[in-house]
């Protein structure tokens, strides 16, 4: 159905003493065999969005001076290299040897050996860069390595795959979409969208479609009718509907949920025609609609102007946000909800970081100790003991945030290629669907409802605009949690009971924004927060760095954190240094 991406590779360029006469021909061989080692690391290890193993572009020769640096550069621009690594054994001349091109994230491994001196390069050369206002990233292994060592130290290969998985994402989110689908939803700053931002520190693009173009394509028949029958005969079997919480007088006759059922099935398909392109829409005649928008990420506005009177987004977002559909399983769009696209780009981050889908939420409420006594008779203990937050919204979180997969026995959310068709069937199992509440969505439509199981280590981050400033980012890891029954179901009944919940506690630190869960949820910069499986937090500070954007609240510990060499320049307190480096470095792509 999508076109075929033609994903940014990985460039390794290996660095040599260019000194010929004896101390070169001595370093080929273990220079490019770094090199190559790499490139095994990363092929391993590292898979782009549709499951395919990462690329990578080794230089044609190892690079002892300007002339092979520049033969690397031209072989880089040809070859779609989005992100630069080099790489050395050795002592080699800094300026002469190193990436010049400012757009693409960069690293240098210098290896930590007593026979040839790989760090003294390193250093050398990250001065260099910061001379030069081109930020970029040392990795040195802890501990010393013979010269013929090929082995990549535990603590390197975390930090070469830090790297590298940060600045694909940097590379993957160059040159394409945000797809806005209607305007600003009930005044959400977040759906005012910001051109300005996607441009100069995504390299993104935006496209505005109004709503009435879905509405259009569905009374016009710009779908795949034949999918759309494929695809309403599986939401039949798939997705059970649930009860009708509306009050009599207010709910819909049968037929009309019926026609509601096909309205949303068609909503969801067309969504993903607008982001991605149909081919089949051609042979309809249909050549401009073909095509898509090269979206990444989309939002929905939903809300009011659309919802007062058709059925609302949340089938449709929910199912696209999934890991499977009536097509079988497969990688998870990302859909923002209410076309909050600061929460849009939150969830994109973390996708590209996993290869998982991401859960959209509110960061509705905290719930202290004594509230959950008082209200319900039981007081938390555990990991509870603190209070914890009540992460819900109207029905868009992806299906996978039930937590019905499994990795090693414990709750899991897995990027698609490991999923089972049996895992794919529990989540939808473990979901119903239903009738919207009304006094939200006049026109009805379908919630989707489940409660994420306990146990699983996430990370919420969510991107702010703030003026004065530009985008800042915001990371809390933490666990879901199970709660007795009872509690759950008093807790939940007090909010709309048809749309999904995550229970969430964060990482306490004892000090700051993490003192305690309650300011942790006191000083979350928006409504809405982006849910992402695991923690990667550290990664996402890596990719802030390089997209300059600093990071006002975290709870990762220090030794976890990279950033490039030239932020230690700025002082030695890491948040203010963050701030400072950023706003000396601008935007990249400004």
């Amino acid at each position: 159905m999508t076109q075929q991406i033609n994903y940014p590779k990985i460039g390794i360029r290996p660095i040599i003493d260019g000194r010929l006469g004896g101390v070169r021909e001595s370093l080929e061989d273990t220079t490019m065999k770094m090199a190559l080692n790499v490139a095994a690391l990363y092929a391993k290890e590292l898979k782009y969005p549709d499951g395919s193993p990462v690329q990578c572009v080794i230089a044609d020769s190892c690079i002892g001076g300007v002339y092979e640096a520049s033969l690397c550069a031209k072989k880089f621009e040809a070859n779609n290299v989005g992100v630069s690594l080099s790489v050395t054994p050795c002592w080699c001349y800094g300026s002469e040897t190193m990436d010049m091109n400012p757009s693409l994230p960069k690293a240098v491994w210098g290896f930590n050996g007593t026979e040839r001196p790989g760090a003294v390069y390193l250093a050398a050369v990250l001065a260099a860069h910061n001379q030069m206002g081109l930020p970029a990233f040392g990795i040195y292994g802890r501990d010393v390595q013979d010269l013929g060592d090929e082995t990549i130290p535990e603590d390197v290969k975390d930090r070469l795959l830090g790297f590298a998985r940060s600045g694909l994402a940097v590379a993957i989110m160059r040159g394409t979409s945000y797809l806005a689908i209607g305007s600003v939803c009930m005044g959400i700053g977040g759906s005012i969208v910001d051109p300005d931002f996607f441009r100069e520190y995504l390299g993104m693009r935006n496209e505005y479609v109004d709503s009435t173009e879905v509405l259009r394509r569905i009374e016009k028949k710009i779908y795949d009718e034949e999918e759309f029958q494929k695809a309403l005969a599986w939401t039949k079997v798939n997705c059970t509907e649930g009860n009708d919480f509306n009050k009599k007088e207010k709910q819909f006759s049968r037929k009309e949920k019926d026609d509601h059922w096909e309205f949303v099935v068609k909503m969801t398909i067309i969504i993903r025609d607008l982001m991605k392109g149909n081919p089949k829409l051609r042979e309809k005649g249909f050549g401009e609609e073909a095509h898509g928008h090269h979206a990444i990420v989309s939002g929905f506005q939903g809300q009011r102007q659309w919802t007062d009177f058709l059925p609302n987004g949340d089938f449709s977002e929910a199912i696209l946000n999934s890991s499977f559909d009536w097509n079988g399983i497969r990688a998870p769009l990302t859909v923002a909800t209410e076309n909050d696209a600061l929460n849009g780009v939150s969830m994109l981050f973390g996708n590209l970081l996993t290869n998982t889908a991401q859960i959209f939420a509110d960061v509705r409420t905290y719930w202290s100790p004594d509230a959950v006594e008082r209200v319900s008779g039981w007081k938390p203990v555990k990991e509870a003991a603190g209070g914890f937050l009540h992460l819900i919204n109207s029905g868009s979180a992806t299906l996978d945030g039930s937590g019905r997969q499994n990795r090693e026995g414990k709750p899991a959310m897995k990027p698609f290629w490991e999923i089972s068709e049996a895992e794919a069937e529990d989540c939808l199992k473990a979901t119903t669907w239903h009738p919207a509440a009304n006094g939200y969505f006049r026109g009805g439509g379908y919630s989707s409802k489940f409660l994420t199981r306990g146990g699983m280590p996430v990370t919420m981050c969510r991107l702010n605009l703030v003026k004065g400033v530009g985008p800042v980012l915001q990371i809390a890891e933490g666990v879901t949690i199970d709660l007795p029954e009872n509690v759950h179901r008093i807790l939940d009944e007090r909010t709309d009971q048809t749309w999904p919940t995550t229970w969430f506690v964060p990482n306490l630190t004892g000090y700051g924004a993490f003192a305690d869960v309650y300011t942790v949820m006191a000083k979350w910069g928006s409504n809405h927060g982006a849910i992402s499986y695991g923690h990667i937090g550290h990664d996402l500070i890596t990719l802030a760095s390089m997209l300059r954007i600093p990071v006002c609240m975290h709870n990762v510990e220090e030794e976890r954190i990279f950033r490039p060499s030239a932020w230690n320049a700025f002082g030695s307190e890491p948040e203010g240094s963050d701030y400072r480096a950023c706003n000396a470095y601008g935007a990249i792509y400004k």
